[in-house]
């Protein structure tokens, strides 16, 4: 999924399209799924008018890997949906996050091999800092005991995910677990990775960067 804007990135550059060690985040993200599995059928949901942008990219970074590009909609919700479009087999399909570009190769294969067992993984991290629910002018503390932040790759069974998009958008559809959740699906939570961040603000490039590094020293 790579529709993300450069609003809060104050760049005029969409994010998943801003350099992260020479080439864009989301050829990094990309790359990973490659590295994991050569055979995995990789398709690339943008925005229409971000798709020759994108080409071009790929043409200067002779980036060659293939892949399927799938037009995104209005919402996520859309986006995905015409994704899964281009399945034409029951299987496995994971749903990441273009500009989560520090993606292992382990956590794409527990997320896989859990989804194989299970019909669904949804990778998680830890609450670590305190918590607060705020409405209006009150607040009040937020057990982070019972929390998780979610991360992607979400991976599911074909049929199950393609058969929960068929429902009408709700507002609470902020990522697949919640569509297929709405489908009267259980969700399965497995560990994620806190290396596994999502690129949101300019701070993250730094962060990422760095990340990339220290990992290539231990």
């Amino acid at each position: 999924m790579a529709g993300g804007s450069g609003k809060r990135m104050s760049s005029a550059i969409p994010k998943q399209f801003l350099p992260l060690a020479g080439i864009p985040v989301l050829m990094h993200s990309i790359r990973a799924f490659l590295d994991y599995n050569a055979s995995v059928k990789i398709i690339v949901a943008l925005p229409p008018e971000l798709i020759p942008e994108w080409k071009m990219l790929c043409s200067q970074h002779n980036f060659k890997i293939p892949h399927t590009l799938s037009p995104g909609g209005k919402m996520r919700f859309d986006s995905v949906k015409n994704a899964l479009s281009f399945l034409t087999a029951d299987g496995l399909v994971a749903v990441h996050d273009g500009v989560r570009p520090l993606i292992s190769k382990g956590l794409i294969s527990r997320a896989y091999d859990h989804a194989l067992a299970h019909g669904n993984a949804v990778p998680y991290t830890l609450v670590t800092d305190s918590v607060r629910s705020s409405r209006g002018n009150a607040n009040s503390p937020l057990d982070r005991g019972n929390l998780r932040l979610i991360q992607t790759p979400q991976a599911f069974r074909v049929s199950l995910l393609v058969k929960a998009y068929q429902q009408d958008f709700l507002d609470r559809f902020t990522d697949d677990a919640a569509v297929l959740e709405a489908a009267n699906q259980p969700i399965n939570l497995i560990g994620g990775e806190p290396y596994n961040i999502k690129i949101t603000y300019p701070e993250d490039l730094i962060i990422a960067e760095a990340l990339m590094k220290y990992r290539q020293t231990v």
